[in-house]
């Protein structure tokens, strides 16, 4: 955060829930595209923002579930359709950025995958989390771009994670091609990437569209789906007999998925842009030692600029 920068907060706790931070907000006329829109806080950033009313579609690789997810919110205000898109395959952004017609108001990249047990690569050579939770979202962004600016106000939101803290992005080797490959460090550093393009999307400003990042916390959904019982039990998240332990900080889908909606509809934030929110407040410089905050590499307007023209010229090439 900027030293001369207000930090930002709202009245929202920590725990509040998506419905609860935009209550009394009417999303009527408003298109949103939510990556990942089929489970876990990504479906429930779904619901609740067409329960206000808006247009919301449904980004994700697998078809079959989005359809299935969009015929179970049928019934609320807004409509709900469901659009192929994997994040990790340039041709596939490319061909949903090709069919999507007008203005789009919100753009939520949810999507991700964490702690890939071994080191996986795209068909264009980027280590697959870094492909995944960053590139294709990058990809779709700068697709997209026309569309955003011509709906005259638009946001863009990046879920990232606390995990951004521990690994700057890495520019002398990004894809683990020489330095060996950890896949947290992999994950940390495309949660780095996904601050940093929000910094970065400070350039449209003058357009109207603004963008920031968010840590959602701690939820139990098919992002874990890699990790093992040992990790889990090492982090304290399940007992001896694979049962969750209840914590504090732990949040439920409906909790999990406020900041993204906070971001995507409050009128509190109209108009920031490039920050980072965690607990739906604009989070504090990490301090060691305290858990939580921003780490300062996240929101380097240099380091944003640089992996701006570094991903630039992947898509340039590919």
């Amino acid at each position: 955060m900027n030293s001369n920068q207000t930090r930002l907060t709202t009245p929202f706790h920590s725990h509040a829930t998506a419905a609860e931070v935009i209550e009394g907000v009417d999303l009527t006329g408003r298109r949103v595209v939510v990556t990942g829109g089929a489970s876990g806080i990504g479906a429930e950033t779904v619901r609740v923002l067409a329960a206000a009313g808006a247009e919301v579609t449904i980004a994700t690789r697998d078809p079959a579930a989005a359809a299935k997810a969009a015929a179970t919110f049928a019934d609320l205000p807004g409509t709900v359709r469901s659009a192929a898109l994997d994040l990790a395959d340039l041709s596939s952004v490319a061909a949903f950025v090709r069919d999507w017609r007008g203005p789009l108001d919100v753009l939520v990249a949810n999507a991700g995958v964490m702690a890939l047990p071994v080191r996986e690569v795209t068909a264009q050579g980027w280590e697959m989390q870094l492909a995944t939770n960053y590139l294709g979202h990058f990809a779709l962004t700068m697709g997209l771009y026309g569309s955003l600016r011509a709906a005259g106000r638009a946001r863009i939101v990046v879920v990232s994670s606390g995990a951004h803290r521990d690994a700057p992005f890495d520019f002398d080797d990004p894809q683990f091609e020489r330095r060996p490959y950890h896949p947290w460090t992999a994950y940390g550093q495309s949660k780095t990437a996904d601050v940093l393009l929000a910094v970065g999307a400070r350039r449209w400003a003058a357009d109207g569209i603004t963008a920031n990042a968010l840590n959602p916390g701690w939820i139990i959904t098919n992002l874990q789906r890699h990790m093992d019982e040992a990790t889990m039990r090492e982090m304290g998240a399940i007992d001896e007999n694979g049962e969750i332990i209840p914590q504090p900080y732990l949040k439920t889908l409906a909790q999990g998925a406020a900041a993204s909606v906070l971001l995507a509809a409050s009128p509190l934030v109209d108009g920031v842009t490039g920050r980072y929110f965690e607990d739906n407040q604009e989070a504090a410089p990490a301090t060691p030692g305290i858990p939580g905050g921003v780490a300062a590499h996240a929101l380097d307007p240099d380091a944003a600029d640089r992996l701006w023209d570094y991903a630039s010229s992947v898509l340039a090439t590919a």
